[in-house]
């Protein structure tokens, strides 16, 4: 446990290999279904041009020289320079199988690499795709995300996701049964979500025994889908405040088990339209943690029997 109010990934790498570990973004040279006409042409009306992956290396470089062009980013701070291989932008197990296993392989050899993290679609893991990973899975350390976004299959709508949420429900299932680790993505703010949404997504994610969670502040960047869409139709932006209580108010209906990954999102100023607040991440945490401390709660405090 973070200070003993909720389990961070920061702390489980920690546990796991005795030491910080980093993580260095990868671009897989994939697309999406939901982009090149497979199930849609627009994409998720919240992503960016580069698939959400504004930090991963430049795609025209290999796999092992973009980790090497990584390392070298952040040598200052990790001194032993071991990190997790993350697939992120778009979606990772969009592709041929054997593409596949040659790039999530080539990434494993790296010297410096002691394990891999693929983002991807819950519409995205076939059979092939499933066995492939339960091979790396056998050998490595391995976690797979999943954007879900919303429980919410109206909400999913809006946002062009392009699958229902039974989808995600089997395939977590699928990836549970395999014993594969997998981390399931959630938004706060999304267009008409209501506080009853963002609580049965956390009752869903822990209903199918998610490792682990990322929680993302709905930004919304300049020239985007999204800002289209705000105009037409103006939805609630959450105010700092209110997201900080929204997020502890999830925190504590999680399971404890379940690994935080990410409590905020990162988007680049030069792109963002709103909110700006969400610019200072380290001040939202900052309070984050301040607020849980005075209010004495705690991950899974409040989770429902």
């Amino acid at each position: 446990m973070n200070n003993d109010r909720f389990y961070s990934l920061n702390n489980y790498l920690k546990d796991k290999f005795g030491k910080k570990i980093y993580k260095v973004s990868l671009d897989g040279g994939f697309t999406c279904p939901n982009r090149d006409g497979s199930i849609s042409s627009q994409g998720c009306i919240f992503c960016s041009d580069v698939g959400s992956g504004e930090f991963a290396g430049p795609r025209r470089k290999n796999i092992s020289d973009q980790i090497d062009e990584q390392l070298e980013f952040i040598k200052s701070k990790n001194k032993d320079n071991k990190v997790i291989a993350y697939f992120q932008n778009f979606t990772n197990t969009y592709g041929d199988i054997e593409y596949l296993e040659k790039i999530y392989f080539q990434a494993l050899a790296h010297e410096k690499v002691i394990g891999i993290a693929i983002a991807t679609r819950p519409d995205c893991i076939g059979e092939d795709v499933l066995q492939l990973l339960k091979k790396i899975n056998e050998k490595y350390f391995l976690w797979v995300e999943l954007g879900l976004q919303s429980a919410s299959d109206s909400i999913g709508e809006i946002i062009n996701r392009g699958y229902n949420t039974y989808t995600y429900i089997e395939t977590a299932k699928n990836l549970k049964k395999a014993n594969i680790k997998f981390v399931t993505h959630m938004i706060v703010s999304l267009p008409n979500e209501k506080k009853e949404d963002l609580y049965n997504t956390i009752k869903l994610i822990n209903s199918v025994d998610s490792w682990g969670i990322k929680i993302h502040m709905l930004y919304i960047l300049k020239n985007s889908k999204l800002e289209t869409y705000y105009n037409k139709h103006p939805f609630k932006i959450y105010t700092e405040d209110e997201y900080v209580e929204t997020v502890i108010s999830l925190i504590e209906r999680l399971n404890k088990n379940i690994v935080i990954h990410r409590l905020t999102g990162d988007p680049k100023k030069e792109d963002l339209l709103l909110p700006t607040w969400s610019l200072n991440k380290r001040k939202v945490l900052n309070s984050m943690h301040k607020n849980m401390k005075l209010e004495n709660t705690f991950q899974g405090s409040k989770v429902e029997k």
